[in-house]
Formats: structure tokens, sequence, C-alpha cells
């Protein structure tokens, strides 16, 4: 799929605070002429996680292709269609989607988003309607309709921690518990009573807590993920480090960004496959290539695990007597993420992820990561509504 532009993006932004979980496609020039798409990877696993068809048990053919009852979607009303999945005899049975009305639909390289709602597909042209106008204006039509009947909240437990919060505010600067970057989380954990220990569940009755020095340009932390060394070329992350390291001070080490979009100063750039359901970092050496991978379904997992409903809490920091100090401000309260967005987000170079690997002078080697992050402003393209506290108002 190519890049998004800036407006595309921002469409996506808007089904994302209404909760709607979408996966996108592309017509070409030629699947339009020729009636046909491929489903990609990311077109597959959406289908199977809404239990609307699972392309792994279908047989190659006519005869076992399936319809779904689809609406092409209009600013003036919905365009009845019906949506045909199948795997043909030729081309080792590649996946296959179209959707009826289609080629009077869209034009070549148009981004379609696809929604499944109670048993029926919804396409939306991403790249020609205007969403704002859409979803945000007085009238109602059929793509309002869609996304305000998908969206649903909750409240009880965010109430019980931002009250908890507020109180912390009111101590005004706090003087940090160690120096070190993590002083931050630790320092907020501790005054909320909230024991220290590596789990990898949410922090507070199943609410992440995430805390970050509110200086402009930060990515935030989404969670950290080794990868699986059993499916990569590397085995660990000492192999990593031994390729790609460099010295600094006394410690030999490799800190460093790495995304879908460039290649880093290291030669570093991940690759998204959605037709095997991975993502895979590669090297520019030839002697090198890919040489670890993650499974796709496996970074969703953590991040629903650890984002179900997430606090993410911005601190002013200042220097008192020479120590760090934090002043808690106000907090973002997100929900659980739009699954399928992360890809689109891998994939677009706006989530990253950060390699945080040194071998000490002993020879231990110490991994903090590898950290998968998010630009500042793009939470609402992961996550639903969000809604923000100011925590020194009272």
């Amino acid at each position: 799929m190519r890049q998004l532009t800036k407006v595309e993006i921002e469409r996506l932004k808007l089904l994302t605070e209404k909760s709607v979980e979408i996966t996108l496609i592309e017509p070409t020039k030629t699947g339009l002429e020729k009636s046909i798409m491929d489903a990609t990877g990311s077109v597959r696993a959406y289908f199977k996680d809404k239990n609307v068809h699972d392309y792994e048990l279908q047989s190659q053919g006519q005869k076992s292709k399936i319809q779904v009852n689809s609406y092409l979607i209009n600013p003036d009303g919905l365009i009845q269609s019906v949506a045909s999945l199948y795997r043909p005899n030729t081309k080792n049975g590649d996946p296959r989607i179209w959707f009826k009305g289609l080629g009077s639909y869209a034009k070549s390289n148009d981004i379609l988003g696809i929604i499944s709602y109670e048993n029926d597909l919804y396409v939306v042209n991403v790249t020609q309607l205007d969403f704002e106008s859409l979803i945000n204006g007085i009238d109602n039509n059929p793509l309002k309709e869609l996304v305000n009947e998908i969206n649903l909240l909750s409240r009880e437990v965010a109430d019980e921690l931002l009250m908890l919060l507020r109180k912390i505010s009111l101590k005004g600067a706090v003087p940090a518990m160690l120096q070190a970057d993590t002083a931050i989380g630790r320092t907020l954990e501790t005054l909320l009573g909230i024991s220290i220990n590596s789990s990898k569940r949410p922090d507070y009755k199943g609410i992440e807590l995430k805390s970050f020095r509110d200086k402009k340009g930060n990515r935030k932390n989404l969670f950290a993920q080794v990868p699986d060394w059993g499916m990569s070329k590397f085995k660990s992350s000492a192999e990593i480090l031994n390729e790609f390291g460099y010295n600094r001070g006394d410690d030999f080490k490799l800190y460093c960004t790495v995304s879908a979009i460039v290649r880093n100063s290291q030669g570093l750039k991940l690759k998204l496959d959605t037709d095997v359901r991975q993502l895979i970092e590669n090297s520019d050496k030839a002697t090198v290539g890919d040489f670890v991978v993650w499974g796709l379904e496996t970074l969703h997992k953590r991040l629903l695990e650890k984002h179900s409903e997430t606090f993410w809490v911005a601190t002013d920091t200042l220097i008192i007597d020479n120590k760090e100090h934090f002043i808690y401000k106000s907090v973002e309260h997100t929900k659980k993420p739009i699954v399928p967005q992360f890809d689109i987000l891998l994939e677009q170079g706006i989530i990253t992820l950060d390699h945080l690997i040194k071998r000490t002078p002993v020879g231990k080697v110490v991994e903090k990561g590898p950290i998968f992050k998010i630009k500042p402003n793009a939470l609402n393209m992961l996550f639903p509504p969000s809604q923000t506290y100011n925590l020194l108002q009272k």
C-alpha cells in the first residue's frame, strides 16, 4: 500500500476517535479493470478477527467462493453491494476480494476503508470523502450513523485513579525517588502505592500508567517486546549488538531508532510483510539482510495487554537543590486501541522501535527494549476517544 497523505491520515484519526476498527485496501488500475483485488494479509487478519471469513480454511475455485452482504458509503446514501471472497485455481490460490460496483465508486490508488459491523461490510473511500463534514456535521448521513453506532465508553476505575492523581498534583514539585530515565514513572507508581515489579500487566486495576516528561517532540512508549528468536537469523540481543554496536564511554552500545520509512545511520530499517503477518528488521549489509522477526499477532497481543486502558501523565520537571523534581500536571485518558491501525502506523513510520542494548565493562549485555514508540500527537490515530484532564485545576 502506498504512503498515506496527511489528509487521509487525518480522516483515519476521526474514525479512531469513534472506536471504529478498520482495514485498508488500495485498488490498482488493472484491478479495477478486471474486477479483482488481492486480499492482503491485513485484510485477511481483519476478516478472521471479525469472524467474517477465514481464507486459510477456504479451498480454491469458484465453488468455494463466499459472498458477504456489503455497502459502499456515499454522502447521500448507501449503495447496495456484495463482497466476493475467493481463492482462484490459478496463481497458487492467492486470496482475492471484490466488491460489486467498486469500479464506479473508486479510482485507482484510492485508499479504501473496510468496516465490519453486524455481519455486513461497509466500504468507505478515505481518499475522496470529506470525513470531517460527514462525521462532525449537523446532518445525518450513512457514515455518521455507522460510526456513532460503533462508539461506546465506560468510566468507574478511571474516575478513582483520576482522583488519586489530582491529590498527588496538589503536592506540587515531588522529588525524584532515583536518578534515572525511569525515575518519572517509578516515582508516580510509588506515590500511588504500586509495587515495583517486572510484570507486563497494566499498573492500576487494569489501567496502564505512562508518565513522560512533557517536552515537544518526545515520542511515547507503547510497550517492549523482544523478537521471535526462533524465527530470526540472530538469536539474541548480544548478536545484534555485536553486529551494529559502537563504543560510547565505557560501554559498547546500540541506542537507535528504527523506522519502516528510512534507514537509520546503522543501515537498519523495518519491513512489514502483511502476507506472512510479520514485522522484519533488515540491515543494508549484504551479509546480514533480514535478521530479526516479530509476529504481528504477538505485537497486537502485547498492545492490547498493555493498553486496554491507559493514563498518559504529562509531567513538568525542574531542578531543586541539584535534584530533579516532578510536577504531574495533566492526563490523557485512552481506551482499547484500534488494533488494525497498529500495522498501518508501523508502515507509515508513525510507530517506530528503539534498540537500547549495551555491554558493560564487565561484559554483561543489558537490553531495555526493543521499545515500540509512537510519535507525539499521534495517540488519536491508535486509540479511540481520548479525554484530557488538567490535574492542576481544582
